[in-house]
């Protein structure tokens, strides 16, 4: 009986280990790196928010930072320029009811940074018609840190 037992607890104490290990990991499970106090989530700044508007030329997914998760970007071609836009998390913008896509005519709310090297803005609104696609609030902060919650 007691060697039945001490399995038991051993087995329960590894399980343990291994989802604790799990979701612990960058990239795996929760957000993914796209979370509240990540490196790339910190480089949003309110203070540098600004809307432009323009037509879409491309929709990719891409790997913004090592160990984060696939995010949705678009390349965005406005009047003055063309701009990369990152949405967000591609498991959160493909559930989504708005559908971005190459073609479309859209306005982007966010906070213009630099990122690899080059001007790029971190959506926090994108319009499309009369389609509003919220992705951050007014602080930057994710609306997909709460989802399902």
């Amino acid at each position: 009986m007691k060697g039945k037992c001490s399995i038991f607890v051993i087995t329960a104490v590894l399980m343990f280990t291994v989802a604790v290990t799990a979701f612990a990991a960058p990239g795996r499970g929760g957000s993914g790196g796209w979370g509240l106090g990540s490196p790339y989530q910190r480089m949003y700044n309110p203070a540098t928010v600004e809307t432009v508007s323009g037509e879409v030329i491309s929709v990719d997914r891409i790997t913004p930072m090592k160990r984060m998760g696939a995010g949705i970007h678009i390349q965005l071609k406005t009047d003055r320029e063309t701009v990369s836009v990152h949405l967000g998390p591609a498991w959160y913008i493909e559930r989504q009811d708005a559908r971005i896509e190459k073609g479309n005519t859209i306005e982007v709310k966010g906070s213009r940074v630099t990122f690899s090297g080059k001007p790029a803005i971190i959506a926090a609104e994108v319009k499309k018609g009369d389609a509003l696609l919220k992705l951050r609030d007014e602080g930057g902060i994710p609306v997909w840190s709460g989802w399902r919650r």
